[in-house]
């Protein structure tokens, strides 16, 4: 079997409870909780008007412009996965459109993330269904392969395995490892906490903004 021939299946798939509390996170404090090593570039924007995503990453590593190996992951991704697709960043032939979506929602799939072109933008940027891409085009795609099922793969700069913890707002997307997600978890909590009684003392108008003098006059400036 050729390397570019591997169909596999997620190797494990995380509790769809920590999935749920990662997914009631908002991006910024996930990326902040992983030193920003785990997160997408801005390449990749949500097309879908609003929808949060998370779930289990179901990879698909395709040539670009090349859709065969989604179509067979529209077939075997389960409910809550989430079909995260490296087609290169290609922007020149579109992965998927509105028929694509809308087999991958009649299935339960949780969401779609392209690192390369959608089309029928119109029909997707009505509707709640989390679609991330970085292109529209009016092209089709081709269906010849190559491309693999759940392999590692690396999308606007993020690198995903089978099975991280995908979630996406509007800010974009976080891949979570499974082994990280406990302590990036509690660390987005911890954020949280924080910034909502930064936000209680800006609107009370109590904040000591006295740091930043203190930090400039430790660079050398004169304040």
């Amino acid at each position: 079997m050729s390397a570019s021939m591997r169909i596999l299946d997620i190797p494990k798939r995380p509790d769809p409870k920590l999935v749920a509390e990662l997914g009631s996170m908002v991006t910024p404090h996930l990326s902040d909780s992983m030193e920003r090593l785990y997160a997408s570039g801005p390449q990749l924007r949500p097309i879908h008007k609003q929808g949060k995503l998370a779930g289990p990453a179901f990879t698909v590593k395709t040539a670009p412009g090349d859709n065969l190996l989604v179509h067979k992951a529209l077939d075997t991704a389960k409910p809550g996965d989430v079909i995260v697709v490296d087609a290169g960043g290609f922007g020149d032939y579109a992965i998927i459109g509105e028929l694509m979506m809308s087999r991958a929602r009649q299935r339960g799939v949780a969401g779609m993330v392209i690192w390369g072109a959608i089309r029928d933008s119109a029909e997707i940027a009505a509707g709640t269904y989390p679609v991330y891409a970085c292109a529209v085009t009016h092209r089709g795609p081709y269906k010849n392969g190559p491309g693999e099922i759940n392999v590692p793969i690396s999308i606007a700069g993020m690198p995903v395995m089978p099975g991280d913890i995908i979630v996406g707002d509007a800010d974009g997307l976080v891949a979570v490892p499974q082994e990280m997600a406990e302590r990036v978890l509690a660390s987005a909590k911890a954020i949280l906490e924080k910034e909502t009684a930064a936000m209680k003392q800006i609107q009370a108008g109590t904040v000591d903004r006295g740091w930043v003098d203190k930090a400039l006059r430790e660079k050398g400036y004169k304040v």
